[in-house]
C-alpha cells in the first residue's frame, strides 16, 4: 500500500499537471537541461517536518512543505513575467478549489513565490519561481 506521504505528493503532481497542461511537470528532476516551450514545473518531495501527535486515536499530523520550481519563457504575445504570473495564478486557483486533495489532506495552501531571471549564454532568458505548497495531513504511522 502506498504511504499517505506518497499519495499526497502524487496528488499534488497530478493537480499541477492538470492545471498546466502545456507545461512539463516532473518530480525531483535533478537539474533541468532545458525548459520546454510550455514551461516547466519541478515538484520536490520536500520536508514533512516533525509531526504533532494526538493520542486518542494515535495520529501523526504533518505539515508537509512541498517545494515546486516553476519556469517560463516569454511568448509572442506575453512577456515572461506575465507568463510566469499566469502559471502561478492558475496553480493558486487550483489549490484553492481543492483544499483537501480529494480527502487526502486536512488542508493545503500555497506560499508566496520568490522569482528571478535565469540567463544562460546562447539561450533565451527564463523567468523562474520557487514556491511551496503546504499540505496538512494525518496518518496512524509516521512511515506510512
Amino acid at each position: 500500500m502506498t504511504s499517505r506521504r506518497e499519495q499526497v505528493l502524487g496528488a499534488v503532481h497530478a493537480l499541477i499537471a492538470s492545471t498546466l497542461p502545456s507545461a512539463e511537470v516532473k518530480r525531483n528532476l535533478a537539474k533541468p537541461e532545458r525548459v520546454p516551450p510550455g514551461g516547466l514545473v519541478i515538484v520536490r518531495d520536500g520536508d514533512p517536518g516533525e509531526p504533532e501527535i494526538t493520542l486518542s486515536p494515535l495520529t501523526y499530523i504533518f505539515t508537509h512543505r512541498i517545494p515546486m520550481e516553476v519556469a517560463a519563457y516569454e511568448t509572442s504575445s506575453e512577456i515572461r513575467e506575465r507568463v510566469l504570473d499566469g502559471m502561478l495564478a492558475a496553480l493558486g486557483g487550483a489549490v484553492a478549489s481543492s483544499r483537501t486533495l480529494g480527502g487526502l489532506c486536512d488542508f493545503i495552501e500555497t506560499e508566496a513565490p520568490v522569482t528571478e531571471d535565469v540567463e544562460t549564454a546562447g539561450a533565451r532568458a527564463v523567468r523562474w519561481a520557487d514556491a511551496v505548497i503546504v499540505a496538512v495531513y494525518g496518518t496512524t504511522d509516521p512511515l506510512n
